[in-house]
C-alpha cells in the first residue's frame, strides 16, 4: 500500500512537473503573439463552446448528479450546474473579451530624462497564471479567456466536484488555440483530482509558475496563502453588506436589497448583512423585513430587528462574519452610518458594500471610508463582476491591496517593464 502511495505521489509530481514545463514554453509564444491572432482564437473558443453544448452539459450532468448524490448544498449546486444560458454566456463572455482592447504593448507613460533619455512604461504580460478554483465550471472559460488576452499561459485546477465539466470546457477552449495556430498549452487544466497536486503548483513547478489567483471559499484561500511560494491575488469569502441609509428611498430600497441578496445566493457578490439606520427603522424596517421573507429568505436578526418583524431566528456573533452562500441573511440595526461603517470594517471581508441614501454627503463618506475593493451607491452588490464593469469577465474580485484589487480582468493580469531609448549616453 505504501509502495503504491508513493508511485501515485511521484506520478502526479511528475505530471505537474511536465504541464509547468509547457505553459512556460506556450507563455514565450503567447507573449509576443499579435492581437489579431489572439482574438481569432477567443473567437473560435467562443464557437467550440457552442458547437460542443452538448458534451459540456452531459459532462455537467455527472458533476450534479454526484454532488446531488454527496448531499451537498442547494446553492451549492446551483453554482455547479449549467444550461444553454449558462453556456452561451460563457461564450459571449469569450466573444467580449476579445472586443477588449489588449494590454499587452500598451504604453502608460513615458518621459524623456534632462540628457535626452526616453523612458516608457510598458505593459507586459505576468507569464504562466495558476489559478485554483471551487464549483463554478465557468471560471474555466473566463480564467483561460482572460489569461489569454493579456498574454499568459495558464494552468487551472477545477473543483473535484466539477472535474468532468471544467475538463470539457477546456477540451473546447483547446480547440479554440488550434483554430489559430497557437500552442494548447496555453490553457492546461490539471488532468486529476489528487489533492498533491496542488500543493506542488502552489510551490511554484520549478519557477514556472508566476501567480496564483485562488478563487473559492476561505480556507481554499487560507490555505493558498500559507502554502504559496510565489504571489498570490487573494479573492476571500464575499461578506458583502447593503446599508440603508436614513435618507434612503424605501421603494429604492426595497428593490436593490432583495436583489443583491436573492438574484443569485450563491455568488461572493450576494449581499450577506443587512445594516438598517436606526432612524428610518420605523418607516423602513418592517417593509424590508417582509420583502425579504416573501422572497423566500431566512432572517438572523439582532433584539431590534427580531421585535420589528416574526419568524425571525436571532443571530449570533457568528453569524455578522458568516458568508451563506444561500436564502439567508443576518440584519442589524445601527445608529447612524459611522455605525454602520464601523460594523462593516470589523465583520467585513472587504469585498462590496453598498449604501441606498438619497443624501450624497453620506454616499460619499462612505465610499471614502469603507475599505473594500469595491463601493456602490444605490446598487445592488450582484453588480460586483467583471462582466459588469465591462471588462468581459473576471478570473475573481482581489480582496487584498497589492496589484490587482476588485474584479480580476485583462489588464489586471499584466505587469509592466519600463523600455529606455538613449543615443550613446553614458552615466558620469
Amino acid at each position: 500500500m505504501a509502495d503504491a502511495a508513493a508511485l501515485e505521489r511521484d506520478n502526479t509530481t511528475d505530471l505537474m512537473l511536465d504541464l509547468g514545463k509547457r505553459a512556460r514554453a506556450a507563455a514565450r509564444v503567447l507573449a509576443i503573439a499579435p492581437t489579431e491572432q489572439k482574438n481569432r482564437a477567443l473567437k473560435a473558443m467562443a464557437a467550440a463552446i457552442r458547437n460542443q453544448a452538448s458534451d459540456i452539459l452531459t459532462a455537467n450532468a455527472r458533476d450534479v448528479d454526484s454532488m446531488t448524490d454527496n448531499g451537498v448544498s442547494a446553492a451549492f449546486i446551483d453554482r455547479g450546474t449549467l444550461s444553454d444560458e449558462r453556456i452561451e454566456a460563457m461564450a459571449k463572455g469569450l466573444d467580449d473579451i476579445a472586443a477588449l482592447n489588449d494590454p499587452v504593448g500598451a504604453v502608460t507613460d513615458e518621459w524623456q530624462r534632462p540628457n535626452g533619455l526616453n523612458i516608457r512604461r510598458v505593459r507586459t504580460p505576468l507569464g504562466v497564471i495558476g489559478v485554483i478554483y471551487e464549483s463554478r465550471p465557468n471560471v474555466t472559460a473566463d480564467a483561460g479567456a482572460l489569461c489569454l488576452k493579456a498574454g499568459n499561459a495558464v494552468i487551472l485546477r477545477g473543483g473535484s466536484d466539477s472535474f468532468h465539466s471544467s475538463t470539457a470546457i477546456r477540451n473546447a477552449l483547446a480547440d479554440g488555440l488550434k483554430d489559430a495556430d497557437l500552442p494548447e498549452d496555453a490553457i492546461q487544466m490539471i488532468p486529476t483530482t489528487d489533492r498533491a497536486a496542488v500543493g506542488l503548483m502552489l510551490g511554484g513547478l520549478n519557477g514556472n509558475v508566476d501567480v496564483i489567483v485562488p478563487r473559492g471559499g476561505r480556507g481554499l484561500v487560507e490555505r493558498v496563502q500559507t502554502e504559496a511560494r510565489v504571489p498570490v491575488f487573494a479573492h476571500l469569502d464575499g461578506i458583502c453588506h447593503v446599508y440603508i441609509h436614513k435618507d434612503a428611498d424605501l421603494d429604492m430600497a426595497r428593490d436593490v436589497l432583495v436583489n443583491a441578496k436573492m438574484r443569485r445566493t450563491g455568488i461572493c457578490g450576494a449581499a450577506e448583512t443587512l445594516l438598517v439606520d436606526r432612524e428610518c427603522a420605523e418607516t423602513h424596517l418592517e417593509p424590508l423585513l417582509s420583502a425579504l421573507q416573501q422572497a423566500g429568505c431566512t432572517i438572523r436578526g439582532d433584539q431590534d430587528i427580531q421585535s420589528a418583524g416574526e419568524n425571525i431566528e436571532a443571530a449570533t456573533e457568528e453569524d455578522w462574519g458568516t458568508e451563506y452562500l444561500d436564502s439567508i441573511i443576518s440584519a442589524k440595526l445601527v445608529d447612524n452610518l459611522d455605525d454602520a461603517i464601523d460594523h462593516i470594517g470589523r465583520y467585513g471581508s472587504s469585498h462590496t458594500e453598498s449604501i441606498i441614501t438619497g443624501n450624497q454627503a453620506a454616499a460619499d463618506a462612505f465610499q471614502a471610508q469603507v475599505d473594500s475593493a469595491i463601493v456602490m451607491h444605490n446598487a445592488s452588490t450582484q453588480f460586483a463582476d467583471g462582466g459588469e464593469f465591462g471588462m468581459g469577465a473576471e478570473i475573481g474580485i482581489a480582496t487584498g491591496r497589492m496589484h490587482a484589487r476588485g474584479p480580476v480582468g485583462v489588464e489586471q493580469l499584466t505587469s509592466f517593464k519600463y523600455c529606455v531609448d538613449g543615443s550613446g549616453q553614458t552615466r558620469p
